[in-house]
């Protein structure tokens, strides 16, 4: 019984640390792109949803589309932009999977989250062609995450200072002399409102869960995780968090972006 129950919270832990951080900072994306919506709805109408989702939604269902298709599943129906409907849907991606595969079953976690990553990586995108030294320090930070060993005060402190940095370059006087630099923050900015996870999204997304923590749950039981260090695990989630975190200082752009069009309008 013993034996069990250990078995069980060790799996809840290394689940936690898989996918926790990207639970966590896809409900803080989901919090902050509520708030920027009502606001830009308050400052300019139910219009302003049209205005940055003719970007974001479509890299939002591309997003989901993609990892579908990656794990498999078949795509059944798509639209990549349509009028909000009465529930507030704008797009939407049907897929169906073959129950009895694992690895399709996973796959639903990952096509949950895809627009996360996907409007991440399209964000990165954009700074390469368009702020290329801004990309410079963000792969730089990445790279130098790659070397951290433990969490604590002072790499968390390191983090932060990084990331500070990087937001003082991607907001550089040079950058703002560039007319380009306006059509990246546009787009940066529609791509962030439409990045956090639907309820469908996340329902789908928990279906994976279930099927991540049993696959942990047979591979502790025999003892196979144990090639997996805890070093390995802290360099994972540094990382991840080192890639979401861009997801996370746009959101908050544009969470101050929709909190001056409030007072811009009133």
């Amino acid at each position: 019984m013993d034996f069990f129950i250990e078995l069980i919270i060790k799996t809840c832990i290394e689940t936690l640390y898989l996918t926790g951080m990207i639970i966590l900072i896809g409900f803080i994306l989901g919090v902050l792109r509520n708030n920027s919506i009502r606001n830009f709805q308050r400052g300019f109408g139910s219009k302003s949803l049209m205005i940055t989702g003719f970007i974001g939604v479509p890299i939002h269902e591309l997003s989901h589309a993609i990892f579908a298709l990656l794990f498999g599943h078949k795509i059944t129906r798509i639209r990549l932009l349509q009028g909000p409907d009465e529930s507030g849907v704008m797009g939407y991606v049907q897929h169906s999977y073959n129950q009895r595969s694992i690895y399709q079953q996973v796959g639903n976690f990952f096509v949950g989250i895809a627009p996360i990553f996907g409007g991440v990586f399209s964000i990165i995108a954009l700074m390469r062609l368009i702020i290329p030294q801004s990309y410079s320090s963000l792969i730089s930070i990445l790279r130098n995450s790659l070397h951290v060993t433990a969490i604590n005060k002072g790499t968390v402190e390191g983090i932060m200072n990084s990331y500070a940095g990087l937001i003082k370059v991607i907001f550089s006087l040079k950058n703002f002399e560039n007319p380009y630099f306006y059509i990246f923050l546009f787009a940066a900015i529609c791509i962030s409102s439409h990045i956090s996870l639907s309820r469908a999204d996340i329902k789908g997304a928990s279906m994976g869960l279930v099927i991540i923590f049993l696959i942990l749950l047979v591979l502790n039981a025999l003892d196979l995780t144990k090639y997996i260090s805890v070093i390995d695990l802290v360099r994972y989630n540094i990382l991840i968090v080192g890639i979401l975190m861009v997801a996370i200082i746009f959101s908050l752009i544009t969470f101050i972006i929709s909190l001056i069009s409030i007072m811009v309008r009133h």
